[in-house]
């Protein structure tokens, strides 16, 4: 099961992902917001916290999360500090009772990782694409347009058309055709 932590939260925050079941997780702890009493109300423990990628808005709970549970965390690049464990691309990584290939995806910024279970019908974006076709900002540092729509056209190419739902870094969670709203965002970034 999947729950975002951070449904209501009015502060400046990411969308933070608790995936429970054989192994539970946290995908990105978000910020400015109290996300460990929102893990206690649904879990006892937790196994790993797993990053889309390093910033502010999705690490700032960071501390806070791995703290209050004693976990290690997981991203791609394990030399920035709050990452303990690299995840390389295409590595397999169990998130709840799941696995799932982790796909590096840079242009919103050079750590980003999606998470994608052919199995379970199932994508963690992080900030590369959104709903209706919206995808990650690239005028931050490390952002880069061109190297965003490479990042959007490798995961078009990964997804299966029957992909059933995209939890996403910013916004709500696409559970209708959400295969087309990230060919639809690979179309958008190059318009813009």
């Amino acid at each position: 099961m999947i729950t975002n932590l951070a449904a209501g939260v009015q502060a400046f925050t990411s969308n933070a992902y608790l995936v429970t079941g054989e192994r539970t997780v946290v995908v990105d702890p978000g910020a400015n917001f109290d996300v460990v009493d929102r893990i206690r109300d649904h879990v006892d423990h937790l196994d790993a916290v797993v990053l889309t990628h390093t910033h502010p808005d999705h690490v700032g709970n960071l501390e806070a999360v791995t703290d209050a549970f004693g976990v290690d965390v997981w991203g791609f690049d394990p030399s920035i500090e709050g990452v303990d464990h690299g995840i390389e691309d295409g590595e397999t990584v169990r998130l709840g009772d799941h696995d799932y290939v982790a796909l590096h995806t840079p242009g919103h910024k050079d750590d980003h990782l999606c998470f994608y279970s052919p199995d379970a019908g199932v994508l963690i974006a992080g900030d590369l694409v959104f709903q209706n076709g919206s995808f990650g900002r690239t005028d931050l540092e490390e952002g880069d347009r061109e190297t965003l729509i490479e990042s959007i056209d490798r995961l078009a190419e990964r997804i299966d058309d029957d992909l059933a739902e995209m939890h996403t870094g910013h916004g709500p969670s696409v559970t209708s055709d959400p295969a087309e709203h990230v060919r639809l965002a690979g179309r958008m970034a190059r318009q813009m």
